[in-house]
């Protein structure tokens, strides 16, 4: 049985955002595409951090999301793939980061975005084969 990797399964096009929107319009993002995190890009297209609701929960209790930019909020040590990261690789990251959402990077810039969502729809896929 072939091996998928990040590339098969990853979201693309990227919903990004930039460090210097406010936390109003990030709500707005998220809000507007159901999802709840998006990577942060520089001008470049670099990634540069990764937003999340638990991110902006966690700042609104102590500023102000009219004011506060994404780059103030954002956690900034981003956990990557490569897109040939195979989707075991990636359910291991998972469980042992707790996280819900990864970056597939490519050359610094994001080209996609594995979500537990994307993994379950794999699983479904590979279980309903048998």
């Amino acid at each position: 049985m072939k091996t998928r990797k990040a590339s098969d399964i990853m979201t693309t096009p990227v919903v990004t955002t930039r460090p210097d929107a406010k936390l109003t319009d990030v709500i707005k993002l998220l809000l507007r595409h159901h999802i709840s995190g998006v990577p942060v890009v520089d001008e470049s297209g670099k990634l540069v951090g990764v937003i999340t609701e638990y991110d902006i929960m966690n700042f609104a209790q102590s500023g102000d999301a009219a004011t506060t930019t994404a780059s103030e909020a954002m956690t900034k040590e981003v956990i990557t793939v490569r897109p040939d990261t195979s989707c075991v690789e990636i359910i291991d990251l998972f469980a042992q980061r707790r996280i819900r959402r990864v970056p597939v990077v490519e050359r610094g810039r994001v080209v996609g975005i594995v979500s537990r969502r994307d993994l379950m729809r794999e699983m479904l896929f590979l279980y309903e084969r048998y």
